[in-house]
This record gives structure tokens, C-alpha cells and sequence, in this order.
């Protein structure tokens, strides 16, 4: 298949590049956020009609942590929703005959039943330091599944768990809590520091799947999935937030203190998703979190030569 992967600059996107080049069997198209404004509707659809690719990847969307969802809930959900909208309805216009589109476990109510089946979504209230992302996203899916049963296309969606790896988005401020620990332990490390200082209790438990995995997973569904069900797609293992933090320390070479600020939010208190159905397809998670760490900090200090730590999603 010749696969346009929307979003091909980004953590999940790179990572699909990189999986593509290595496959004999596909290859890609992409287009920078200079040279194709997501958001644009007109541009979209003319882009898609005049590219007409066998496939699509949605890996384009507005991310961030916990600070940036609370300072920007217009923005994340606005412009998912556009970016998505138009991805959908211009591969619907064009007859892309294969979508798939990603979306995030944040779907799932905060109290999900753990570890979280499919069919949990809509049965609870969401976490609301991500709901603007939340409802977007389920937005997306519930779009896929409205062209599958109106039109009958073979379009799927997939929900994959907290994701880490070369690509990502380390800035301080609007990261997710993996790269934004690495890099403010890495910083620690290089002004000798004595302590870092965290937020929450470190008390939550987090799954997280490494990017080169996901990728994996997402060809693999391309070429074996079709239903109307989305896919979760995990690690199957989960660690706390604190146990993150210590291995982020070790794999950096932090040796002082850390401290914890608990006035600060923990967000969900536990997320682990249920991959069974993935599992049952044949396919399964091989990069550990310590080896995974250790690939995600060995990007970061090259990166840091390029001064690219920051690249846009799309």
C-alpha cells in the first residue's frame, strides 16, 4: 500500500516513517504543516483527492500534558476536531479504501474498570485534565464508525496507551510526564542539581508503549483488522509514576534527591489497558520501558546538537 501518514514529523509519525522504510511491502507520502495546513478544509480535500493513496494514518493531532490541556481546552478540542473532521471526510471524498485513525486511552471514563476492556468507552465520566482531548478523540472514532455503516468503508481505529520515544515532545511546559521527566532529570544531571522536584504523589500507575512499537502495531492492523470496533493497543505492563521517575533517574545518571510536590494533580489514578483482542489478532509489545528509555535518551542528546527537541505533531 502507498500510505499517507498525516502527522509524519511527530513521535508517532516518525515512528510509522521508519516502519514503512523497513517494510518491502508499502511506502509513504507526507507533507509538512508548511506545506499542508491541516486545518484547512479546501486543502485538505485537494491534497487527498489529487494524492489518492491506498491508505491513511491519523497521526496528526494537538497534544500535550496535564498544564497544557487545563491552559488551552479551547484549542484541544477545536482543533482536533477540525484536523480529523477533514482528514475523514476528504478520505471519504477521494475513496481512500484504508483508514485508520489513532486516538488515545484518555477515552476512557477515569474510573474505567482496570485493566480497561474496548467496550468501557462512554460508561463514565472522563478525567477532566484531559477531556477537551478526550471528547475530541472520541469524536474521531464515532466518525469512523459512521462512514464504516453508512458507506461500508474499511476503516478502523486504534487506542494506544501512553506513548514514548524518538520524535516526542519534550518541551518543559506542554509535554507528557515521560519526556518532560527525562529531560528535567537530564537538565538536574548537567547543572549538578541536588534534587528534582516532581508533581503528585507519584502514586498513579501508568502503561507505556514505546513508539516503534505502536508503529509495528499499526501495520500489522492495517493488514489484518477490520471491524467496527476500535483496537487497544498496549504494552501490557504498568508501572507507577514513581517507579517511573527512579528508572528515568538511573537511565540519565541522576543521583540526588527527588521530592515530591503534592499540592500538584496525579490526574488518573490508574490506566492499563486491556489488549486481549490485539493479543488474540497475533501481535504483542517487544521493547521494554528500560530499553525503550534507554533508545528515547539517546535520541534527546542527539537531538539537543540539532536544537529539534521540540517538533510540531504535523
Amino acid at each position: 500500500m502507498r500510505i499517507y501518514v498525516a502527522g509524519h514529523r511527530g513521535l508517532v509519525g516518525s515512528a510509522l516513517t521508519r516502519a514503512i522504510d523497513g517494510s518491502e511491502q508499502h511506502s509513504w507520502l507526507g507533507k509538512t504543516r508548511q506545506e499542508l495546513d491541516l486545518s484547512n478544509r479546501d486543502a485538505v480535500f485537494t491534497f487527498l483527492a489529487s494524492e489518492k493513496p491506498d491508505a491513511m494514518v491519523i497521526a496528526a493531532a494537538k497534544v500535550g500534558g496535564i498544564q497544557a490541556n487545563a491552559t488551552f481546552p479551547v484549542e484541544f478540542l477545536t482543533e482536533n476536531l477540525q484536523i480529523q473532521g477533514n482528514l475523514l471526510d476528504g478520505a471519504h471524498a477521494a475513496g481512500i479504501e484504508h483508514v485508520l485513525f489513532l486516538g488515545s486511552s484518555c477515552i476512557y471514563p477515569k474510573f474505567a474498570e482496570q485493566p480497561i476492556t474496548e467496550s468501557a468507552l462512554l460508561t463514565g465520566a472522563l478525567e477532566p485534565t484531559n477531556e477537551p482531548y478526550a471528547i475530541a478523540k472520541i469524536a474521531g472514532l464515532k466518525l469512523v464508525e459512521a462512514y464504516r455503516k453508512e458507506y461500508g468503508h474499511k476503516w478502523i481505529s486504534a487506542m494506544p496507551t501512553n506513548l514514548y520515544g524518538p520524535g516526542d515532545n519534550f518541551h518543559p511546559e506542554n509535554s507528557h510526564v515521560l519526556p518532560a521527566l527525562l529531560r528535567r532529570f537530564h537538565e538536574a544531571k548537567a547543572s549538578n542539581a541536588s534534587a528534582v522536584t516532581c508533581w503528585g504523589s507519584g502514586s498513579p500507575m501508568r502503561e507505556f508503549l514505546h513508539s516503534d512499537d505502536l508503529a509495528d502495531a499499526c501495520l500489522y492492523l492495517l493488514e489484518h483488522y477490520d471491524d467496527r470496533e476500535h483496537v487497544n493497543v498496549g504494552s501490557g505492563a504498568e508501572v507507577s509514576i514513581r517507579e517511573l521517575t527512579e528508572l528515568i533517574a538511573q537511565v540519565v545518571g541522576f543521583s540526588g534527591e527527588i521530592h515530591w510536590d503534592e499540592s500538584k494533580p496525579d490526574g488518573t489514578p490508574r490506566k492499563l489497558l486491556d489488549g486481549s483482542k490485539l493479543d488474540n489478532l497475533g501481535w504483542s509489545a517487544k521493547i521494554s520501558l528500560r530499553d525503550g528509555l534507554k533508545l528515547t535518551y539517546a535520541w534527546y542528546l542527539e537531538s539537543l546538537t540539532r536544537d529539534d527537541i521540540s517538533q510540531p505533531t504535523y
